[in-house]
């Protein structure tokens, strides 16, 4: 297959894409037109006496999401019971838009088994078959707060019943993909190999969480749908979504406080929040830099490796920012990854396989095919990393019911392996290995 060179700043584009990077591109407004706030209150009631409407309460009320007139954030502000009032804003997807392109995509006629020996270098890694022994996730749930999951997918088992789109801050029924990257998120966390795909957790069901794409994509609407996760007992909810870094003084703004709030709650009540570490390369620790939300304190947050067990050239790093590291696709650089014939993985083999709704719907360069009429791709980025944890999670749960949200954390943090496991700058606690984190509960 040809590979042609790409630059690095292309590359890190399209990762913006592959990576589910958030760029804030407006105001955000309720579906009426009014405009949207997010507020940290004690008494959401009085909110709603000064003329203003209570969308949704989180945090156990203390985080309400607003509609009400323009420009209002000061006389939110000044309601009583109000410590924090700041406008909500829409978020989408930073990078190329997928497109149909007229390009026929290769067939493969293969089993999961020859897809898992052949192509899912990430499993082999992580030994996720030889885990299966212990546990596959069975009766497990994780949520995939993301563009939506394919249904029709035969390597997915959705929950239809619980699946759902967040508009104005509350679940509205829906299932499907408005993209292709929440299905390709879904694949790697719990492909069930009844065509290709094996995940992490091929038991495991899915809950689709939309909440990028058509009628949602609001900060606020994130918060709602991390909190929908827990109110339907989700195992994990995986966030393979997130900022660019934001300098020190973007804290005075608030929002990372009350997304804490949330967070907080949705680790409290039993579900593990695990998010992409981010693709912009940076050092998260020097400076005072941050993204969310991954950055949170009740976020379990995934760095990128490569084959080799090294940082991908894309992956965000630095001392206490990264939980632990998981194969997300790509080499340590460009040359490595694209136009090396050096590797044991050339390209787009080192990327990560997996489901996504039909061919020919990703930008260049990355590759798709069928496999016995379904489709699926390989892409990369911190988002194809972090689902690789939101399974083991499923793979933990599993094998141990009784364990809380900080308790599999712990279990996977103890299970990676490729560091001294004191928060390797760039693999946190290491590599995260399935087999290790079932023998060791």
């Amino acid at each position: 297959m040809a590979r042609e060179t790409t630059s690095r700043r292309r590359v890190l584009q399209l990762l913006g894409t592959a990576g589910a990077s958030l760029s804030l591109v407006g105001l955000a407004s309720a579906s009426d037109g009014r405009s949207r706030y997010v507020v940290r209150t004690g008494d959401p009631a009085a909110i709603e006496r000064e003329g203003f409407e209570v969308l949704a309460e989180l945090a156990d009320g203390t985080v309400a999401l607003v509609a009400g007139p323009e420009d209002a954030t000061d006389e939110l502000a000044a309601v009583a019971g109000v410590s924090t009032a700041v406008p909500d804003f829409e978020v989408e997807l930073e990078g190329p838009a997928p497109v149909k392109v007229d390009v026929e995509p290769s067939a493969v006629d293969v089993d999961a088994d020859d897809v898992y020996d052949e192509l899912l270098w990430d499993k082999q890694l992580q030994q996720v078959r030889e885990a299966h022994e212990y546990a596959t996730g069975a009766g497990r749930t994780v949520a995939i707060l993301d563009t939506g999951v394919d249904d029709d997918h035969p390597d997915l088992d959705v929950d239809e019943d619980h699946s759902v789109v967040i508009t104005d801050g509350q679940p509205v029924p829906e299932i499907g993909d408005s993209g292709f990257h929440g299905t390709h998120v879904a694949g790697t966390v719990a492909g069930t190999g009844d065509v290709a795909m094996v995940g992490t957790a091929p038991d495991a069901t899915v809950v689709s969480v939309r909440i990028l794409g058509p009628g949602t994509g609001a900060w606020g609407d994130i918060l709602a749908g991390m909190e929908y996760a827990a109110e339907i007992g989700a195992d994990a909810a995986n966030m393979s979504i997130g900022t660019a870094p934001i300098p020190p003084q973007g804290h005075a703004d608030g929002y990372n406080r009350l997304m804490q709030s949330v967070a907080n709650t949705v680790t409290r009540d039993g579900t593990l929040l695990v998010g992409s570490a981010g693709n912009s390369d940076a050092n998260l620790q020097q400076g005072g830099y941050f993204t969310l939300p991954n950055s949170l304190s009740g976020v379990f947050s995934i760095g990128a490796t490569t084959p080799t067990d090294l940082k991908t050239l894309y992956s965000n790093y630095g001392t206490n920012e990264i939980g632990v590291g998981a194969p997300g696709g790509g080499y340590e650089n460009e040359e490595r990854t694209f136009e090396s014939d050096d590797v044991e993985f050339p390209w787009p083999l080192n990327a990560v396989f997996s489901t996504v709704p039909e061919t020919g719907l990703l930008p260049d360069p990355y590759v798709d095919t069928t496999i016995d009429g379904e489709a699926y791709a390989w892409l990369m980025g911190t988002s194809m990393a972090a689902p690789q944890v939101s399974g083991l999670a499923a793979l933990v749960r599993d094998a141990d019911p009784s364990t809380n949200a900080r308790e599999v954390e712990s279990a996977i943090a103890h299970g990676a392996e490729g560091t001294d496991g004191r928060g390797d700058p760039e693999l946190g606690s290491g590599r995260v290995n399935a087999l290790r984190t079932l023998e060791s509960l």
